[in-house]
């Protein structure tokens, strides 16, 4: 991989990640490496913004649908098969190019992600899980609060699972997660160049994440959603059941709701989730931000965009290779 820079594009939800991403691998020869994790999850479709099958025909999709929603899914795992995935891509020639929303997953692959190279102690977390079950999550984030103050900022109360991590990460190598990530970026990050997509206008974004929640409710998501709890896919616990996108429909399911006030569920659940991301991105020195509003007003073509990205792209590679 030595003389292969990959390139990534990232952003919040719903600001048009994958038609850049589309665009660039045309342009380069490159195939996708999803960055979401929700899409590796099969069945997960319409509310996770998988590329559709047209997509997928048209440039080589990959970490996408390799895993049942009822199985475990670790960042570490991620990193593992992510960096396989690049490897087999860069062995046929192609540029893999990123695309995707989950922050902790890019950063894994740019920076590593060396605390969770032991695989962590399966008891300390079981004992974690089950002190959240008992005392409830703002207990079990208050520990985490007290250990590591640092590593409770950068995540929600609510992703039990995610501060049972960190917590466990300090109870069996001493040494608190923020420390562990401080370290891992010691030896600077890889070679790779980075496009952000944003809007500047907050509004606009609002408006187009509302416009993705009404296509997706029109698009069949009250159906996918469920047969996926029919499954059992998204039972509490279950690593699937943090997505965004199915729990907030499972009051209209129950019949508690209509389909507009899920639909409006669905998106301020959305929106909170886009923030999240954005003050996840906006505090990483590695993107080159390019706003979307112009695309999304008609007002800027998406090929003036691709445009855009590949000067900075090109001006990213001649530096990384000097």
């Amino acid at each position: 991989m030595a003389d292969v820079v990959p390139i990534s594009i990232c952003g919040a939800t719903a600001t048009g990640k994958t038609a850049l991403a589309l665009m660039l691998a045309a342009e380069y020869g490159g195939e996708i490496i999803s960055c979401d994790s929700m899409q590796i999850y099969r069945g997960m479709d319409i509310g996770t913004a998988k590329p559709t099958e047209a997509e997928r025909a048209r440039v080589p999709h990959h970490m996408i649908d390799i895993k049942e929603p009822t199985e475990p899914y670790s960042v570490s795992d991620y990193k593992t098969d992510a960096e396989a995935a690049e490897a087999d891509i860069v062995s046929r020639g192609k540029t893999p190019i990123y695309c995707g929303g989950t922050g902790l997953y890019l950063d894994a692959v740019i920076y590593g992600n060396k605390y969770s190279d032991g695989g962590g102690d399966s008891e300390v977390r079981a004992e974690l899980l089950r002190f959240a079950e008992e005392h409830g999550a703002d207990a079990l984030y208050g520990r985490l609060s007290e250990i590591d103050p640092e590593a409770a900022a950068s995540m929600h109360k609510n992703n039990v699972r995610r501060v049972a991590r960190a917590i466990e990460i300090y109870e069996t190598t001493g040494k608190r997660k923020s420390e562990w990530d401080a370290e891992s970026r010691t030896g600077g990050r890889r070679r790779m160049a980075v496009i952000g997509l944003r809007f500047a206008d907050r509004g606009l974004h609002r408006e187009a994440i509302r416009r993705r929640c009404r296509e997706m409710m029109r698009g069949g998501l009250p159906e996918e959603a469920r047969r996926l709890y029919g499954a059992g896919a998204l039972s509490d616990g279950m690593p699937a059941s943090r997505a965004i996108a199915y729990k907030e429909l499972l009051p209209y399911l129950s019949g508690l709701e209509t389909e507009a006030e899920a639909e409006d569920r669905l998106f301020y659940a959305t929106c909170r989730y886009a923030k999240r991301q954005a003050t996840w991105f906006y505090k990483k020195d590695y993107i080159s931000w390019l706003a979307v509003d112009g695309v999304y007003l008609g007002e800027e073509s998406p090929g003036a965009l691709f445009g855009r990205a590949k000067e900075i792209i090109e001006n990213d590679l001649s530096e990384i290779k000097k």
